[in-house]
């Protein structure tokens, strides 16, 4: 099989699986892979961006040494594509915080909230539950999905590898905080780079299948347009945009993190989200992802073939 096919296949195969099983039940890689991320923190942190750059680097060459061990077996390809997916786990999630919202269980959703945002949950609101959840299912969407798709259809299971450790470092250490302020800028920036195609991908992809959701597609278009640079991040800011005008809802706003709080400019013209447009996000994601998986099984078809390597004369 050739490499192209092979490469397809996984990603075809590995995004099954993620549909059918969603994340490992125990002994998830990702969490062994945080677990390491660690150990090495507690030998190379330092108050400074090199060190941080450094961290990130012996990381990720670990990372690319096992997706390069994997790219020549279509079956372990596959699994490596399963365990850098996260869309069905984000979607179960996402669901029961709309469980728990619906049956007014409202200090069991305040914990299940650690679950899908990284923000203080202890004195969130009914409403800013809701919020957090429509905002986490849009950002996971081309973090937990379309980027490892992305990339791999790109570079096959060592890519995936790669972008999927870059967005976990990101998740650990590439926040604003004392400690990490400095040190976790490098993987900050470099979740940025590998993110920026997949953001882009997914916010296309929530415009145009808007209506297979019940949503509105030109809204969609005109809030990503009008608000998706008003967010801190290049990424999350398009793709909860062009979420927040295909739900009618309105985003952003005061968010409070364990270190410092944060001030977001609204996305969007509509009301406050409630707990129906959890599900509508959900099946909004569903879509995107679906549409995401067969354009990058496709885009894997395509890839140019390596040129041959000329032997010495």
């Amino acid at each position: 099989m050739s490499p192209r096919r092979r490469d397809a296949t996984a990603l075809a195969l590995g995004f099954a699986l993620d549909r059918a099983l969603g994340d490992p039940a125990r002994a998830h890689p990702v969490a062994g892979f945080g677990a390491l991320a660690g150990a090495l923190e507690r030998i190379t942190w330092r108050p400074r961006r090199r060190a941080g750059a450094l961290h990130v680097a012996l990381l990720l060459a670990a990372a690319a040494w096992l997706g390069r061990r994997a790219r020549h077996s279509t079956a372990l390809s596959a699994l490596v594509i399963w365990i850098a997916l996260g869309g069905r786990s984000l979607e179960r999630a996402a669901l029961t915080m709309r469980q728990l919202l619906h049956a007014q269980e409202l200090p069991a959703a305040r914990e299940h909230a650690r679950v899908l945002v990284g923000r203080d949950p202890r004195s969130l609101s009914s409403s800013e539950l809701c919020r957090a959840t429509v905002e986490s299912v849009a950002e996971n969407t081309a973090d937990a999905v379309a980027g490892a798709l992305l990339w791999g259809a790109l570079a096959g299971a060592q890519g995936a590898a790669v972008y999927r450790a870059a967005n976990t470092l990101d998740a650990i250490v590439g926040h604003h905080s004392p400690r990490y302020e400095r040190f976790g800028w490098a993987a900050a920036r470099l979740d940025d780079l590998l993110t920026w195609p997949a953001a882009r991908l997914t916010a296309a992809l929530a415009v145009l299948l808007a209506p297979l959701a019940g949503a509105d597609a030109r809204q969609a278009l005109r809030i990503a347009r009008r608000d998706g640079r008003q967010h801190p991040s290049p990424n999350a800011g398009l793709v909860e945009a062009a979420f927040a005008g295909a739900l009618g809802v309105r985003l952003g706003g005061t968010n409070r993190y364990p270190s410092h709080t944060e001030h977001r400019p609204p996305l969007g013209d509509g009301r406050a989200p409630a707990v129906e447009d959890i599900a509508r996000a959900v099946a909004l994601s569903r879509l995107v992802s679906a549409a995401c998986a067969v354009a990058c099984t496709l885009l894997a078809l395509a890839r140019p073939r390596p040129r041959p390597r000329r032997q010495p004369a």
